[in-house]
C-alpha cells in the first residue's frame, strides 16, 4: 500500500514563510512525477508546482518566484518552499505523486494523493 504523509502546514501572517514536505512510503519502485495542488473553499483543486524525477519543474501562474518546489529520490520526499505569503495562498495543500509500485495483483502505475495540509495566512 502506497502512501503519501504531508507535514508543515498552520497559521503564517502575510509575508511570512512556510515549508511544506510530503514523504511517500510503501512498496515503491519508482516515483515519476511529484506535486502540490491546493484548494480553497469554493473553489477547484488546482496545480501549485510539479517536478520530475528529473528534476524539471512546472508552476501554477499565480507562483511568481515565491514558491520552490524539490524532491530528494533517495528519500521519496517532495518539499515545497513558500516565501511572501498572501491571504489568498490559504488552502488546503495536497501533495501528489505518480508511482509505480509492487500490489497484490502485480506492479501498477498509480496517482497517489495525501491527506492534505492546512495553510493559513492572516493579514
Amino acid at each position: 500500500q502506497v502512501q503519501l504523509v504531508e507535514s508543515g502546514g498552520g497559521l503564517v501572517q502575510a509575508g511570512g514563510s512556510l515549508r511544506l514536505s510530503c514523504a511517500a512510503s510503501g512498496s515503491i519502485l519508482r516515483i515519476n512525477a511529484m506535486g502540490w495542488y491546493r484548494q480553497a473553499p469554493g473553489k477547484q483543486r488546482e496545480l501549485v508546482a510539479a517536478i520530475t524525477s528529473g528534476a524539471g519543474t512546472n508552476y501554477g501562474d499565480f507562483v511568481k518566484g515565491r514558491l520552490t518546489i524539490s524532491r530528494d529520490n533517495a528519500k521519496n520526499t517532495v518539499s515545497l518552499q513558500m516565501i511572501s505569503l498572501k491571504p489568498e495562498d490559504t488552502a488546503v495543500y495536497y501533495c501528489n505523486a505518480r508511482i509505480t509500485s509492487v500490489q497484490k495483483m502485480g506492479v501498477r502505475d498509480g496517482d497517489y494523493w495525501g491527506q492534505g495540509t492546512q495553510v493559513t495566512v492572516s493579514s
